[in-house]
């Protein structure tokens, strides 16, 4: 395997940079920031214990709400566009803001896939705890959480 000579390395240095610097030109998403409460929130319909909550809004909320807290990298492309493609898809699937919206029949569904996911370990998405390690849930937060939701299913 060849080595490039170091005149190359630094080109191909500052091509790099350019491109970085070009992106950052792109248009940044709209941030999902919202500072009025839902009328159709989860806490609306079902009661939410404050020690689940916490958890929720630690682990859950900067995906699955309609207010993310954005950490200082989320204004650097092409990092926005990926929390933001993330945030877009968190919010199709589950949305704690918009609960009220969903029918019964979907609610129903939403808790039995918060149990199973948090079961199975799929939630919170392994690159969201990479950077927010209180987003890590240990057994006994991820068992709160899914008894609330047996609770919640049976009322």
């Amino acid at each position: 395997m060849k080595y490039l000579p170091k005149s190359k390395w630094k080109k191909a240095g500052l091509i790099i940079l350019l491109l970085i610097g070009l992106i950052q030109l792109y248009p940044r998403p709209e941030k999902n920031i919202s500072d009025k409460a839902s009328n159709n929130s989860i806490t609306q319909l079902y009661q939410v214990p404050d020690s689940v909550m916490s958890i929720l809004k630690t682990a859950c909320y900067d995906c699955h709400s309609n207010n993310t807290k954005y950490p200082w990298y989320s204004t650097i492309q092409p990092v926005a566009l990926f929390l933001n493609r993330h945030i877009i898809h968190g919010k199709e699937e589950l949305n704690f803001d918009e609960f009220g919206s969903y029918t019964r029949r979907r609610q129903q569904s939403k808790f039995k896939a918060i149990a199973n996911q948090l079961k199975d370990d799929e939630m919170p998405l392994s690159s969201y705890k990479l950077l927010h390690s209180d987003a890590r849930l240990n057994q006994m937060q991820k068992n709160r959480i899914i008894e609330w939701t047996k609770m919640s299913i049976e009322k």
